[in-house]
């Protein structure tokens, strides 16, 4: 599945779950829900599961929705991707497990990720966007798969300028466990002192791990975080409870508690040979949010100005020619 791994986890840094204290074990973190994805398309129509559907805010908080892009292989002419469209309020966070995206902004930025790759976009006060599939893979067909995630920004930073961080699939810390059983790329914020390359403005952490098949994954998990699990392919069990969780499903852990627990379960097919999963944990910005289609803000009479400033053109307007891909 992804490009980023390693031959033997076992000579990367180890990220260790805290040792118990003489006969008082280390207190875990209980499974609150688990949830299955409903399945959609977006943009053009590419198929996308809803990660976060039916998941209240409160456990979610600072994550607005998050999107399974794919896993699909395209045959020559279908592959997809979206037309302009504005983002105000919040960050865009496209993280790209195989094939190749390209972005491109009203004010000039952009670029392409590939397999690995991470596009982490700060809309903040606003601009118009587009994602696109290369030629290549227009022509060709081939393989699209990743995931995008949408991030709060709290009311301090919601009209701050634009920004991209483009976050190459060699730049991701790469860790293990002490076994080696689990492979754990972070993308942002901090694992047991182990820092990530994204800079965030509002705290989180963002894991990608590969659990191989009949291991176990205990991480450290910060205070004041909440913690989500949404299983990329594969199956395996949540929490120390060991709750059953596969493909497009979300697990929300409770807030008490100092670890995380995922297994993999011993057989996965042959498709998916390891449990994937993306592990994220934030700081709740616990403010008023009024979301409503591309804009994330504080108040409805905040959204209202959004829509005026993006009908007058204050958001930014479409370049005349597309950027070479």
């Amino acid at each position: 599945m992804p490009a980023i791994t390693v031959e033997n986890p076992l000579t990367l840094p180890k990220v260790a779950a805290p040792a118990a204290t003489g006969d008082t074990p280390v207190p875990a973190r209980k499974v609150l829900t688990v949830t299955t994805a409903p399945t959609g398309f977006e943009g053009e129509g590419f198929p996308v599961r809803r990660a976060f559907a039916g998941i209240n805010y409160r456990h979610l908080d600072p994550f607005i929705m998050m999107d399974q892009m794919g896993e699909v292989e395209y045959a020559a002419g279908e592959a997809k991707g979206t037309p302009w469209h504005p983002h105000r309020g919040f960050e865009t966070v496209t993280y790209l497990l195989d094939g190749t995206f390209v972005h491109q902004d009203s004010e000039g930025g952009g670029g392409v990720i590939k397999d690995g790759d991470t596009q982490w976009m700060t809309a903040g006060s606003g601009l118009l966007h587009i994602e696109a599939p290369p030629e290549e893979l227009v022509l060709k067909g081939g393989v699209f798969h990743g995931i995008q995630l949408w991030v709060n920004l709290p009311a301090k930073s919601k009209m701050t300028d634009p920004r991209y961080q483009d976050i190459g699939g060699g730049n991701v810390k790469l860790l293990s466990t002490p076994d080696g059983g689990a492979l754990l790329r972070l993308i942002a914020g901090d694992l047991d002192g182990h820092e990530g390359p994204g800079v965030t403005h509002t705290p989180i952490t963002l894991i990608h791990a590969t659990v191989t098949a009949g291991a176990e994954l205990t991480l450290p998990w910060r205070p004041g975080f909440n913690a989500l699990a949404y299983v990329l392919a594969g199956r395996g069990t949540v929490g120390t409870e060991r709750r059953p969780v596969e493909l497009g499903q979300t697990a929300v852990f409770g807030a008490e508690g100092e670890t995380v627990t995922l297994r993999a379960d011993e057989r996965q097919d042959s498709h998916t040979p390891a449990l994937e999963v993306i592990l994220l944990g934030g700081q709740p910005i616990r403010e008023p949010m009024a979301h409503y289609g591309p804009f994330v803000m504080n108040s409805h009479a905040e959204l209202s100005q959004a829509f005026d400033d993006f009908q007058a053109g204050r958001l930014g307007r479409i370049p005349a020619t597309r950027q070479k891909r």
